[in-house]
């Protein structure tokens, strides 16, 4: 899988991505907020009119998930419950099916050698986009540098929630934000009917001013926030790492910004230098340990 990263590619709709001025954003209400350990979702305000809205919380055994949909009227309650309906079985369906921790999941059944990598497609393009993530940050994000063997973790859920997405996309819903713990991926506009606003807000340090954005389409993926020092694990030594806080990076696809946000918690500013070029994606924040 080859990673399109200039910014070329990143244009199919309008704005994605401002960042606001702090002191024009402070009298309207943000619509989530992403953080600590977890996101928030702020109380619904008034929709836009003729617009049907839903909330909706999805657990696995591996997270949980928060899904928003907006629809026109037209589309229909019952079109909007299916689009729902394929979403949750998206997300429940990675966990069952990929998930390293499960004994009969394709990737456990892959590190006994049972099956090959190109057994089934959707498991070849996860093996596929693993490999162009370890290219992309150096060895730093390595899914085969994991015991036990190869371990997609570090972008399995960013994965799962753009494959989530993706089934919204195909039923007719483009205006969504999928979220998950410090991580998120909207389209389109909020209920309100502009964009999504999100104040990022320091992984640990809730002193500091957020981050704040209006989005039409983008992601936020986040490495370091479990409260666990040592989880992350350096692929070149095979201990854990800890150089950052955490590490936060901002761009078109969840599971390629996990994988980044994770790669660059490893390696530490080091990492920064997979950022310089003329890429669609950027950190936010990626601050020293003390």
């Amino acid at each position: 899988m080859r990673i399109e990263h200039r910014r070329a590619h990143w244009a199919d709709e309008q704005p994605r991505t401002r960042w606001v001025d702090q002191s024009a954003f402070r009298p309207t209400r943000p619509d989530l907020h992403l953080g600590a350990t977890n996101h928030r979702v702020e109380r619904a305000g008034a929709s836009a009119s003729g617009r049907i809205s839903v909330r909706h919380t999805v657990t696995t055994s591996t997270a949980d998930y928060t899904m928003l949909l907006n629809a026109p009227e037209w589309f229909g309650h019952r079109a909007v419950s299916e689009a729902l309906r394929d979403a949750v079985a998206e997300l429940r369906a990675v966990d069952l099916t990929y998930g390293p921790n499960r004994p009969d999941s394709l990737v456990s059944r892959l590190r006994r050698d049972e099956i090959s990598p190109d057994s089934y497609p959707p498991l070849a393009d996860l093996i596929d986009l693993c490999a162009a993530m370890r290219a992309a940050t150096d060895g730093w994000f390595d899914a085969w540098a994991v015991p036990g063997g190869f371990d997609p973790g570090g972008l399995l859920g960013g994965w799962a929630v753009e494959r989530a997405a993706a089934r919204l996309r195909a039923a007719g819903i483009h205006d969504y934000a999928v979220l998950s713990g410090a991580d998120l991926t909207v389209r389109g506009h909020a209920a309100h009917g502009g964009p999504w606003r999100v104040a990022v807000h320091h992984p640990t340090d809730t002193r500091r001013t957020p981050v704040v954005l209006e989005m039409t389409t983008g992601a936020v993926g986040t490495s370091g926030v479990t409260g666990r020092r040592g989880h992350v694990i350096d692929p070149h030594t095979g201990e854990p790492t800890d150089r950052l806080v955490a590490a936060t990076v901002l761009g078109p696809n969840l599971a390629v910004a996990d994988a980044y946000a994770t790669g660059l918690y490893a390696a530490g500013p080091a990492g920064l230098a997979w950022f310089r070029h003329d890429t669609d994606y950027r950190p936010l924040f990626a601050h020293h340990r003390r």
